[in-house]
C-alpha cells in the first residue's frame, strides 16, 4: 500500500471511534466501532476506507480494494484526458501593403488551420511610417474576414496594441 498515492484516509489513518459502514456490496452495516469494522474489513482481505469524514458525528467508511478503487480512478481519468482535444492558436503575420498572391497564400494557409479545429489570429504589422495607415491595416484583416467567412466566426475584432493589429478567427462548429 506504500506506493499508492492516497487521498482518503484507509485502515488504521481512520481516527474516530464509531463509524457507518458500508460493506463491499453496497449493504449498509450500520454504526460500527472502529476495531470492529477494521476486524470485518480484514476479515474480507479488504481496506476501510473513509469515503464522507465532513460530519464528525456520523463519519461514512466503505470496505473496498484501495488499490484496485485507486488504479480503476487513474484509467478512469486517462481517459476523459484522451477525449479532450487542445486547441491550438496559429499566428499569421501580414503588412498592410500585402500583395495580392500573398494575401491568397496566407487566406489558403489560415483556412487549412481552421479546417484543422485551430483558431486563427492573424496580425498585422506596422513598421515605421506605416503606423499612419492603420486604416490599410484594418483593410486587410476585413478582407480575412469576408475570404474566411464561410470556415470560420470572427472571436476577436481587429484591435491595435502597440505596433500590431489583429483579430482572432475561430472555426465553425
Amino acid at each position: 500500500m506504500k506506493d499508492i498515492k492516497q487521498d482518503l484516509l484507509i485502515n488504521e489513518q481512520i481516527r474516530y471511534k464509531e463509524v457507518q459502514v458500508i460493506d463491499d456490496q453496497g449493504q449498509k452495516l450500520g454504526k460500527l466501532s472502529i476495531n470492529e469494522a477494521l476486524e470485518l474489513a480484514a476479515s474480507k482481505d479488504l481496506d476501510l476506507v473513509l469515503v464522507s469524514g465532513q460530519n464528525p458525528e456520523n463519519p461514512v467508511c466503505k470496505i473496498m480494494n484501495y488499490g484496485k478503487h485507486k488504479f480503476e480512478q487513474a484509467k478512469r481519468e486517462k481517459e476523459s484526458r484522451k477525449k479532450q482535444k487542445t486547441i491550438e492558436c496559429k499566428e499569421l503575420r501580414v503588412t498592410p501593403n500585402i500583395e495580392i498572391h500573398d494575401f491568397t497564400f496566407k487566406a489558403k494557409n489560415a483556412k487549412k488551420f481552421l479546417s484543422d479545429g485551430n483558431k486563427v489570429r492573424i496580425t498585422v504589422r506596422f513598421r515605421g511610417r506605416e503606423l499612419n495607415y492603420v486604416k490599410m491595416g484594418e483593410d486587410v484583416l476585413n478582407k480575412f474576414i469576408e475570404e474566411l467567412k464561410d470556415v470560420s466566426t470572427v472571436e476577436k475584432k481587429p484591435l491595435l496594441e502597440g505596433k500590431n493589429m489583429f483579430i482572432i478567427l475561430a472555426p465553425i462548429k
